[in-house]
């Protein structure tokens, strides 16, 4: 992930664009997006300030209430696609996309081979 630009560039910027000067001038100057330029802008003055807001954080599990009935639909029909999970957890209620299925059966330990579901093999590379 990358990091956001220091604190000394914005208060500099968000300072040229107080001063009088125009966003696309300050941008070419700052070498910075133009966007950044009257995001950071906007930022000071609402907030008062020009530093960054919390990147990332915490992501709640959602499918962890369904671990067992999932991890039983696996074992019980190895043949099972995470289409067909997906499809089985909207019956359900759970609406979710067929990369959160995937993950979360990955987290559970759980790697796809061609033909079934299986427990990664402790010697498989992750």
């Amino acid at each position: 992930m990358t990091r956001p630009y220091s604190d000394d560039l914005r208060e500099r910027v968000v300072e040229a664009v107080q001063s009088g000067e125009s966003c696309r001038s300050v941008a070419s100057r700052f070498a910075v997006a133009p966007s950044s330029v009257v995001k950071w802008t906007q930022r000071a003055a609402r907030t008062g300030s020009v530093s960054p807001a919390k990147m990332g954080g915490y992501r709640r599990p959602l499918l962890e209430a369904h671990r067992e009935w999932l991890l039983d639909q696996v074992r019980n029909c190895p043949h099972v696609t995470l289409a067909m999970l997906q499809k089985m957890l909207a019956k359900r209620g759970v609406v979710v996309s067929h990369d959160t299925v995937w993950r979360f059966l990955r987290r559970c330990g759980f790697s796809f081979k061609k033909r079934h579901w299986s427990p990664t093999n402790a010697n498989a590379r992750t």
